[in-house]
């Protein structure tokens, strides 16, 4: 792996036990410049390892808990009557900060959810007609529950699909749960976590990754993958544009991490697998069958090779 995401990696495992799998595909997501929705049952440290991401970069941090009580503008920000002055200003929301955490998303109603597509996309929040850029390097990472547990609001499509990477964090298998247990105990689980990296090598990372060459056959492999999503029996809404571009992206940092400046074609499936599966609309039919978009999209690049 790349020395610089190496050192943020094993810096991240100091706090999180046993998910170095989970951890190494925040980091792509981060320098491929997109966001992470974390989806796993309560307990299994969602919260904690994006906590631990924030405090390994020297970066601003905020967390936004969402109950169904949260307002868009407890998120966005608000303008405030200044009687002294006899105007308006505007005191921007936690989302205005580097790497944003927001907690149990889907606890809160639609209409909060969607306060944050803009900061999302345009990396900007606009408050009472004035616009706002947030700092950079930026991300959000949301963390929900599944969605049968009760006080849940699925996320909607177009939140859904500003998400780069869906992941679920998973239960730690036996022996790294009895390091965990031992590393409590002793007091040692839970200690500061410094920073390794600063804001300017994440931006420094980023470009580098963004130069990663993408040859002509893969950027066609990478448009076939994404055109067969739209033409398949059990998908009624297929891959957008959009996720056509983060698909390439996120392939570009996958090559990066490997430490080679051009992507090869399993670098193309491997993203097809982390960015795809989330942005899927499965039938009515397809539901009811419990196929999963993940073994569509498995399927999808069984049958598709490289031109």
């Amino acid at each position: 792996m790349n020395e610089r995401a190496q050192k943020l990696k094993d810096n991240i495992e100091k706090r999180i036990v046993g998910k170095g799998d989970v951890i190494e595909k925040i980091i792509i997501a981060l320098l491929a410049e997109g966001h992470v929705l974390l989806e796993d049952v309560p307990g299994v440290g969602k919260t904690t390892i994006a906590k631990a991401l924030a405090d390994s970069v020297s970066l601003s941090f905020a967390r936004i808990q969402c109950t169904p009580d949260t307002m868009p503008s407890d998120i966005t920000g608000v303008s405030i009557y200044d009687s002294k002055k006899a105007e308006f200003s505007v005191i921007p929301g936690p989302v205005v900060s580097n790497i944003v955490l927001a907690d149990e998303l889907n606890r809160t109603s639609p209409k909060t959810q969607s306060a944050l597509l803009e900061v999302m996309e345009e990396h900007r929040v606009t408050i009472d007609g004035k616009a706002i850029e947030v700092p950079q390097p930026f991300m959000v990472i949301g963390t929900q529950n599944p969605v049968d547990m009760a006080g849940t609001y699925p996320l909607p499509e177009a939140q859904l699909d500003r998400f780069m990477i869906r992941l679920s964090v998973g239960y730690p298998d036996t022996k790294a749960s009895e390091d965990m247990a031992e590393r409590f105990l002793l007091g040692q689980l839970h200690e500061e976590t410094e920073s390794v990296l600063s804001g300017k090598e994440i931006l420094d990372m980023r470009k580098g990754v963004a130069s990663v060459s993408v040859k002509d056959n893969l950027r066609s492999y990478a448009v076939n993958i994404v055109d067969a999503t739209r033409n398949k029996a059990e998908i009624a809404v297929g891959a957008s544009p959009r996720a056509l571009l983060s698909m390439l992206r996120c392939a570009q940092a996958i090559a990066y991490l490997a430490g080679r400046d051009y992507c090869i074609p399993e670098d193309i499936t491997d993203a097809a697998k982390l960015t795809l599966p989330h942005r899927l609309i499965l039938t009515g039919e397809a539901r009811l069958s419990h196929i999963t978009s993940e073994e569509l999209v498995r399927s999808i690049l069984g049958k598709i090779s490289v031109p």
